[in-house]
C-alpha cells in the first residue's frame, strides 16, 4: 500500500509513538489522575509544544483531542459582545466555518468570508481593505490550505488585523511540526493545533495556544483533580480551559512524537521536489493541478480528464493500493476559487517518510488510468 494521505493522518509514525502509548497504558496510574501528562519530566509534552511554537510559558498550551477542538474553544470560549463581526477566509475548514456559522444563526455575531486567490492563498492587500472595511472583532484564517497545500504569509497578516484592532486566530492544522509557527514573534493571539498530522503523534491530541492578553470563557467544565471545593473553573491556565481526565497515554505518545523530531529533522526540501516531479508528470498526463507558487505544504489537488475525482480515487485505491482523499476535503468554499467546483479535487498528501519509488509508482499508476 502507497500512503498520500498525510493530510488528513500521518502514517507511518515513529516507532516510538506508540511504544509510548503502551507504556503510558501499561504502567501503574498515580492516585493523581493528571499525572498521565504531567509528569515530573525534565520537559513534559506541554513544554516541548511551548518550545516548537518559541512562547515564553507553557502554561498559554491547553490540550484538546485535535485541532477542530481548539478552534472550537476558541470561537466558542471568546467573549463575543452581540453585534461583533468576524473576518475569515474561503480556505477554511468546517471546523472554523461551521462554529462561526452557528454563532451567526445565534444572533451573537456576523461574519465575512474573504476569497482567496486561485492558489488558495490571502491576498493581503485584499485582506486589509476588507479589514479595514468591516473592523472586526476576530480573523480567523488558516496558515497552510489542506487543500492546495498554499503557505499564507501568518505574520503580515496578523500584523494587518492587529493593526486595526482584531484578535488573530490561526489555524496551524497542516503547518505545526512542517514549517515555523510562532505566534508571540507574529503577534498572534491563538493558535489552534493537532497532534496527529506533521507532528507525527496519535489521534486524539492536538490543542490551543492561548495569548496571556486573552481570557476564554471554559466550554467544557468539571474536575481538574485539584479546588474541588470551588464552584467554578479555576482561574488560571491552562486548568481554566481543560475539563476531566485528559488522553494521558496519548500525549505520552506526542511527547515522544516531538523529542524524535527533534533529534530528526526534516529534509522539506527534498519533499519538495517529489511534489514538483508529480506535478509535472500530471501536467504531462493532461491533469489539471493546482500549481501553487512559492511556500506550501506537500499537498496538492488535481483532476483527471474526463472523469470525476471519486472516481479516480477509486481507481487509485482499488486498482493500484494507492491511498489518497477526494472530494471537498471538508474545505467546501475554497474550490470555486481553485477551479475544482463542485465536485472536489483528488488530494494527496506526502509525508517525510515518502519515497521516490512510492511517487514513481503513483505516477505509473496515474498514466494507466488516464490511457485506459
Amino acid at each position: 500500500m502507497i500512503y498520500f494521505n498525510n493530510g488528513a493522518t500521518s502514517w507511518p509514525k515513529p516507532s516510538c509513538v506508540a511504544e509510548a502509548v503502551k507504556k503510558a497504558i501499561e504502567d501503574f496510574p498515580s492516585s493523581d489522575h493528571r499525572s498521565g501528562v504531567e509528569e515530573e519530566e525534565k520537559y513534559t509534552c506541554r513544554d516541548l509544544l511551548a518550545k516548537l511554537l518559541q512562547v515564553e510559558s507553557s502554561d498559554s498550551i491547553v490540550y484538546g483531542t485535535n485541532a477542530t477542538f481548539g478552534l472550537n474553544l476558541a470561537i466558542h470560549g471568546f467573549d463575543f459582545q452581540k453585534g461583533d463581526k468576524v473576518l475569515t477566509t474561503a480556505a477554511e475548514h468546517n471546523s472554523v466555518l461551521r462554529p462561526l456559522y452557528y454563532l451567526k444563526q445565534e444572533g451573537i455575531i456576523d461574519y465575512e468570508i474573504l476569497d482567496v486567490d486561485n492558489q488558495g492563498r490571502i491576498n493581503p492587500e485584499l485582506w486589509e481593505a476588507k479589514i479595514k472595511e468591516m473592523k472586526p472583532r476576530m480573523v480567523v484564517f488558516t496558515h497552510a490550505s489542506n487543500v492546495t497545500g498554499a503557505v499564507n504569509d501568518a505574520e503580515t497578516l496578523a500584523k494587518i488585523a492587529k493593526k486595526y484592532g482584531a484578535v488573530v486566530l490561526l489555524d496551524a492544522s497542516q503547518s505545526l511540526g512542517l514549517i515555523d509557527v510562532l505566534p508571540e514573534k507574529w503577534g498572534i493571539d491563538m493558535v489552534a493545533f493537532t497532534g496527529h498530522k506533521y507532528l507525527l503523534g496519535p489521534q486524539g491530541t492536538g490543542g490551543l495556544y492561548v495569548s496571556k492578553d486573552i481570557k476564554l470563557n471554559p466550554v467544557l467544565q468539571g474536575g481538574v483533580g485539584i479546588l474541588s471545593d470551588q464552584d467554578t473553573m479555576p482561574d488560571f491556565m491552562p486548568l481554566r480551559m481543560e475539563a476531566g481526565t485528559p488522553n494521558g497515554p496519548s500525549f505520552k505518545g506526542l511527547e515522544a512524537a516531538l523529542r524524535w523530531a527533534s533529534q530528526n529533522p526534516i529534509d522539506k526540501s527534498k519533499i519538495d521536489k517529489l511534489i514538483d516531479k508529480i506535478k509535472t508528470a500530471l501536467k504531462e498526463l493532461g491533469a489539471y493541478v493546482v500549481d501553487v507558487e512559492g511556500e506550501s505544504t506537500p499537498v496538492l489537488s488535481f483532476t483527471l480528464p474526463n472523469m470525476s475525482a471519486a472516481e479516480a480515487g477509486e481507481d487509485l485505491q482499488m486498482g493500484f493500493e494507492i491511498v489518497c482523499r477526494t472530494g471537498l476535503h471538508c474545505a467546501p468554499l475554497i474550490h470555486k476559487c481553485i477551479g475544482t467546483h463542485p465536485k472536489g479535487s483528488i488530494r494527496i498528501s506526502l509525508s517525510r517518510f515518502t519515497t521516490e519509488e512510492e511517487v514513481d509508482y503513483f505516477i505509473e499508476s496515474v498514466g494507466k488510468i488516464v490511457n485506459g
